[in-house]
């Protein structure tokens, strides 16, 4: 039976992986959306993959190897051993925000203790811990010298991750 699943593939390598899985037979979804790009010397609307660096495909889990083996694709999405599935119900809710004219924007996923900097607004720069994820999503700041905190309710989509 056919499920869909999620593959990582090389930076900036969404497009020609998706028609390098085409041509092996595979269904792909490739969720694109328009974006304006600013340049120095002009503007222009440019087409981008809704998840840098993610799509899905629809195949049978045991032809995972079939999909791994295609130019572009880093890795399958697993949980612990196991290939994660994603739900059709969510590929159709995607293609019918993007196809109903909605302009969806990705958020990073943070979990409780993720390391995070404030990308937007006039804490922009700032670096902190999230130490709440729900509706009222709050980002603490730390200053060790004095061995306090702060913490403001901050948009999550202000935030990325930092490496470590």
């Amino acid at each position: 039976m056919k499920h869909w699943i999620a593959i990582y593939t090389k930076p900036r390598h969404e497009k020609t992986t998706a028609r390098a899985l085409e041509e092996k037979g595979f269904e792909v979804y490739l969720p694109i959306v328009r974006e304006r790009r600013k340049w120095s010397d002009r503007k222009k609307w440019v087409d981008i993959p809704l998840f840098k660096s993610y799509m899905f495909v629809q195949c049978e889990p045991k032809k995972g190897l079939f999909v791994l083996q295609t130019s572009g694709v880093v890795k399958i999405i697993k949980f612990g051993n196991e290939i994660a599935l994603v739900n059709p119900a969510t590929i159709q809710a995607i293609r019918l925000m993007i196809e109903g004219g909605y302009n969806p924007t990705p958020i990073d996923f943070f979990i409780v203790g993720d390391k995070v900097e404030v990308q937007e607004g006039p804490m922009k720069g700032i670096a902190g811990e999230v130490v709440r994820v729900d509706k009222d999503d709050r980002l603490v700041v730390r200053v060790d010298a004095i061995q306090h905190s702060v913490s403001v309710q901050i948009n999550r989509g202000f935030l990325k991750p930092i490496k470590s």
